[in-house]
This record gives C-alpha cells, structure tokens and sequence, in this order.
C-alpha cells in the first residue's frame, strides 16, 4: 500500500465540500482518506498504481456521488517529500514578500521552454518532471501568476503554494 495525495482543481468551500469529496474517494477504494484545508487536498493510501489510473478512479467516484468531477492530480507522498527536500528555489534570489507556488501538470511539458518566463511580477522558474516551480510578488494585479501559467501550459494544471504541499507531504 501506498501514500497519495491528490490535488483537485477548482475547488473552494463554495463549491464541493470536504466531507463530501472524502466520501467520494473512501467510494473509490482508497482508505485512510483526509482532506487538508478547503482547496481540494485528498492524501489517501492505495494499492500501488499508476497516477493516471487513481486520477480516473477518483473523477470517476466524484461524478457518481456528486454529479460532477473535478480534474484531479495525483502524486505518491513520497515524491512530494522529495520536492520539498531538493527545495527547487534554493538556487533563485526572490523578493523577501514573494510567494512560492508549484504547479502540478497533468501530463508531462512534451515541448521546450526558455526559462524563467515572467509576467507583471510573477516568474516561472523552472520545470521539473510534472511540477512547475514559479514565485510572484502579490501586486495590485491579483493572480497573474495564473494567467502566465495558464497560457504556457494550459488548463489541465492545478497549483498550490509551497505551504500547502508541505501540510500535504507531512
């Protein structure tokens, strides 16, 4: 057995509640289950597998209890707990105020990219595997960071902040 965490995109208390989406997973097997703040964090254990295969699992389990899904991104714990060890923004020299922020791919970039990119304040950092590393100083724009992130890998991404992946990873 194995440790996941699964990351929903487009969730808010407004929208799907954690009890529920709990449920939706300990529907589609998986054991242990927690939900970690309200944005849609679901670490779970399961049998080994693959990524894909829990992903389909859990959207499968949501449209049956709830009606709707929502895009999910799994990764194993212990690959999140690599992340945070490597620590990938070690090597850049950020803004005492900015935010880090890692971006979970569905699939794997299969094109190239001149990194960093940047964007009213917000930079995409480097790109590891499924996870895009950016930072951003909070400005008067929101989240543009979204908007860079979005237009260079399109929407089947969540993101998180580097906070929250270690409440996950722990």
């Amino acid at each position: 057995m194995a440790r996941y965490a699964a990351f929903l995109r487009g969730v808010s208390p407004m929208n799907a509640k954690m009890p529920e989406l709990k449920k939706c997973f300990e529907s589609a097997g998986f054991s242990d289950v927690r939900t970690l703040l309200s944005s849609g964090n679901v670490v779970f254990t399961a049998r080994a597998a693959s990524p894909p295969s829990l992903e389909r699992r859990a959207e499968a389990a949501m449209k049956a209890r709830l009606g709707e899904s929502f895009l999910t991104i799994v990764r194993p714990v212990e690959a999140l707990r690599e992340i945070l060890a490597r620590d990938p923004y070690r090597s850049w020299r950020l803004a005492p105020n900015a935010k880090r922020i890692v971006t979970f791919l569905r699939r794997r970039a299969t094109f190239d990219l001149s990194l960093p990119i940047a964007l009213d304040g917000a930079r995409i950092l480097s790109l590891a595997g499924g996870e895009v590393f950016s930072a951003y100083v909070p400005g008067p724009r929101g989240p543009v960071f979204m908007s860079l992130i979005e237009r260079t890998f399109g929407k089947e991404v969540t993101t998180r902040t580097w906070d929250t992946v270690r409440k996950v990873a722990a």
